[in-house]
C-alpha cells in the first residue's frame, strides 16, 4: 500500500512487554455453535488467570459486534471481515504480552485458516468447544434458538448457515461430556503450559 510507513522496528520489543508482565502473549481462539459454552469458558478462564496475577483480555463475539464491528452483518463477506478484524486485534494484544481469549462461532474452516494466517501458529491455541445443535438449543442461554424456531433470526449457524466440524484443532472441549468445571480445568491446563515465561 502506498504512503504507509510502518514503524514496528522502532517500538519496544515484545520480549520487554512479556518480561514486564511475567507471561507469554497468546491467543486462545474458542469457537463452536452459539450456546456451546465458548463465552462461559472464556470468562471463567479470565477470572482464574486474573486471580493468579495474569493480564488477560477477552474478545467476545457479541461485545465486539456491538462496538468495533457494529457495521457488519452476517453475510459470508461480513463474517469474514469480522474474523479478520478480530484476528488482527488479537495479534496486537498477543504481541503486547497479553493472554487473549476470543469467543467467536467461526463456523467454517476458511475463517479459521484466515485467523491462523494472521495470528501465526506460534501464538494461536485453537480450541473447538463442541456441543450438538440440539444441546445448544436446549441450553439456549440468549433465547436465540427460540427466535430461530419462530423465524425471527436468519442465517443462523447450524440451521440456515452451515457449521463445519474442524479437522485438526489444538484442543477439543466437549461441553456435553464434561461439566463446566471439568471443561475449565481441561482448558486451563493447556493454556497454563503455554504462557509460562522462559
Amino acid at each position: 500500500m502506498e504512503n504507509l510507513y510502518p514503524t514496528f522496528d522502532k517500538m519496544l520489543p515484545r520480549e520487554a512487554k512479556e518480561s514486564l508482565l511475567k507471561q507469554k502473549g497468546i491467543v486462545v481462539w474458542l469457537y463452536g455453535l452459539s450456546g456451546s459454552g465458548k463465552s462461559t469458558l472464556a470468562n471463567l478462564l479470565e477470572r482464574k488467570l486474573h486471580e493468579e496475577g495474569r493480564f488477560v483480555k477477552v474478545l467476545d463475539g457479541d461485545n465486539v459486534r456491538s462496538g468495533l464491528n457494529n457495521n457488519l452483518g452476517f453475510s459470508d463477506e461480513d463474517r469474514e471481515e469480522n474474523i479478520r478484524r478480530v484476528a488482527e486485534v488479537a495479534k496486537l494484544f498477543a504481541e503486547g504480552g497479553i493472554i487473549t481469549l476470543t469467543s467467536f462461532i467461526t463456523p467454517v474452516e476458511r475463517l479459521r485458516q484466515n485467523a491462523r494466517e494472521i495470528i501465526g501458529s506460534e501464538d494461536l491455541l485453537e480450541v473447538y468447544v463442541k456441543a450438538s445443535f440440539e444441546a445448544c438449543a436446549e441450553r439456549d442461554p440468549k433465547g436465540l434458538y427460540e427466535k430461530v424456531k419462530a423465524g425471527e433470526v436468519k442465517n443462523f449457524t447450524g440451521k440456515d448457515s452451515s457449521f463445519q466440524e474442524p479437522e485438526n484443532p489444538d484442543l477439543i472441549i466437549d461441553t456435553e461430556a464434561q461439566t463446566e468445571e471439568e471443561s475449565l480445568q481441561t482448558l486451563y491446563s493447556v493454556v497454563a503450559g503455554r504462557i509460562q515465561p522462559d
